[in-house]
C-alpha cells in the first residue's frame, strides 16, 4: 500500500483488530458486572492544548460494541484545541461505553500526539519546507501515523521500500555510489531516487547523474548550507539525522527543501484526553 488511505472498510478492520486485543477471550469482565441498562451522557476533553485526529476510530470503537451508542463530534480531524475544549459528545449505555471507552481514547491520544508533535515542527520551520515522517514506524500502524503526520501539517515520505529508490550510507558501502545510481535510472520505472550523502566531496561526485534528490544526512549546519547551494540547481535537497525542535529552524534556514524526522512517528507524546460526565 503506498498510499495514505482511511476508507471506512479500514477504520472498521483496525478497530475491530484493536477491540479483539483488548476483550479477548472473556470480554470486559469487569464491565460485564453491571446489570443495568442505565444510560449517561459524557463529554471527551482535551487536558491540554493538541491538534485533534483520530475521531473516526474513536466513534467507530463505540459503535462495533453498540451502535446506539451516539458519538457527536465537535471538532474535527486536523483542529487546533484549547486546554479544556470539548472534542466530542458520547451518550449511550453506561456499559457499552465503558467497554470501547480505552480503545477509543488510545487512538485519539496517539493520532492526536503525532499531528501535535508534526505541528510543532512545522510551524517552527519556513513556510516553503516541507517536514516529512520516516519509516521508523510502529509495525502495522504506518497508515495512521503517517495519516496523524498530514494532519499535523506535515508531508508524507515514502510509505515503504517499493516505492521509491533511497540509496543510503549501508547500500554506498556494499557497492559503488555510481553504480547503484546508474542501476537505479535504468531500473526506475517512474519511481523517484534519492541519494543520500554525508560530506560535499560525495555530493560532488554524483552531481549531473540523473536522479530527483539529494539527502544530506547529520551533517553541520556549514556544510548543509553549502550542499544545499551546489545541489539546488539539479535536484530536491532534504536534511536529516537528530533533527530535534532547537534545531528546526535554523535547519530549515538552509534553504532545503524538506526535512526528514523520525521523532515524529516513534517519539510524539500521546495526548491527555479524558471522559467526563456532561454538567445539567
Amino acid at each position: 500500500m503506498s498510499k495514505i488511505e482511511l476508507s471506512k472498510e479500514f477504520i472498521r478492520n483496525t478497530v475491530k483488530l484493536a477491540l479483539n486485543e483488548d476483550l479477548y477471550p472473556d470480554g470486559d469482565i469487569t464491565s460485564n458486572l453491571i446489570k443495568s441498562n442505565k444510560n449517561i451522557t459524557l463529554n471527551l476533553i482535551s487536558n491540554e492544548k493538541a491538534i485533534i485526529g483520530g475521531l473516526l476510530f474513536a466513534k467507530e470503537s463505540f459503535n462495533l460494541i453498540d451502535n446506539k451508542t451516539k458519538f457527536i463530534i465537535k471538532k474535527k480531524d486536523g483542529s487546533s484545541v484549547r486546554k479544556g475544549s470539548i472534542i466530542a459528545i458520547i451518550k449511550g449505555r453506561a456499559k457499552s461505553i465503558l467497554i470501547a471507552e480505552r480503545v477509543a481514547l488510545n487512538f485519539l491520544s496517539h493520532i492526536s500526539g503525532i499531528a501535535t508533535r508534526t505541528n510543532e515542527f512545522v510551524r517552527r520551520s519556513k513556510k516553503k519546507t516541507k517536514i516529512c515522517c520516516t519509516r521508523k514506524t510502529i509495525p502495522n500502524l504506518r497508515v495512521i501515523q503517517k495519516y496523524a503526520v498530514k494532519l499535523g501539517g506535515g508531508t508524507n515520505h515514502r510509505f515503504n521500500l517499493s516505492d521509491e529508490y533511497l540509496i543510503k550510507d549501508n547500500h554506498i558501502a556494499s557497492s559503488d555510489i555510481k553504480t547503484l545510481i546508474n542501476n537505479a535510472i535504468k531500473n526506475k520505472n517512474g519511481r523517484k531516487i534519492t541519494v543520500e550523502v554525508d560530506n560535499l566531496n560525495q555530493l560532488k561526485s554524483i552531481i549531473g547523474l540523473k536522479f530527483n534528490t539529494v539527502l544530506f544526512d547529520n551533517m553541520s549546519l556549514k556544510n548543509l548550507k553549502k550542499g544545499v547551494k551546489i545541489a539546488r540547481k539539479f535536484y530536491e535537497t532534504e536534511a536529516s539525522g537528530n533533527i530535534t525542535l532547537r534545531k528546526i529552524k535554523s535547519v530549515s534556514a538552509t534553504g532545503v527543501d524538506r526535512i526528514s524526522i523520525g521523532s515524529l512517528t516513534h517519539s510524539a507524546n500521546a495526548i491527555d484526553l479524558k471522559l467526563e460526565a456532561k454538567r445539567k
